[in-house]
């Protein structure tokens, strides 16, 4: 049973098509590249896949259950599939610590203390420790996005969704992301990367799937 599969997802907007019968087949501890033009539907792939949004067909099943299901909670998808947005996502009046542990403690329950001992194991995993008690704005691109991806990290997901990760990286940080995935990856967590950077999809995997046209 694949870990995540997609089946024939479609989605019109305003009577234009941005998905078309669209399927993919992740298997737990699979490096999955998604690679397309800027328009070519991969934003609105995302979305369905985060239950931010329902496809107008088709079906996407985790586990062999379908996301949809209502049995099937938000909270519960959040706890197995994370994602790592393009533009980070932080919280600009947070430091990077109170970042990381946001969603612990109000959306999980955890304690504050158990919180911050899961934050710094990843922050020590990425050499970021010295930045904790640092805003967003006081960190380079790089460096956000290490902080993004610790906050992934600390929930322990069984899928990580990178989307556009290097969108604005120069090539030297390009290739420090993703050595960092592919060592996320060499440490056992499912990954799904949707880019369109060439370099990036040649450094991660030779199975890249291309979207084009909502196909």
């Amino acid at each position: 049973m694949a870990l995540l599969e997609l089946k024939e997802i479609s989605k019109e907007y305003s009577g234009k098509k941005v998905l078309d019968t669209v399927s993919l087949k992740i298997q737990s501890g699979d490096m999955k590249v998604v690679m397309g033009p800027s328009g070519c539907g991969k934003t609105t792939l995302l979305r369905c896949l985060l239950r931010l949004e329902e496809p107008d067909y088709g079906d996407i099943y985790f586990h062999g259950r379908n996301i949809y299901d209502k049995e099937f909670t938000l909270l519960e998808f959040r706890k197995k599939v994370g994602c790592v947005f393009q533009n980070y996502a932080l919280y600009r009046h947070l430091n990077v610590m109170d970042n990381i542990t946001l969603a612990l403690c109000k959306v999980f329950g955890m304690s504050g203390q158990l919180a911050r001992e899961k934050a710094l194991h990843e922050l020590q995993k990425l050499d970021m420790v010295s930045h904790s008690a640092k805003y967003p704005s006081q960190l380079s691109g790089g460096q956000q996005q290490r902080v993004a991806l610790a906050r992934t990290m600390v929930t322990d997901p069984e899928l990580i969704i990178f989307d556009e990760p290097t969108s604005a990286l120069d090539p030297l940080m390009t290739r420090e992301v993703g050595m960092l995935i592919k060592q996320l990856h060499d440490n056992g967590v499912t990954i799904l990367c949707v880019t369109h950077d060439i370099r990036l999809a040649r450094l991660l995997s030779d199975n890249v799937t291309f979207l084009n046209h909502g196909k």
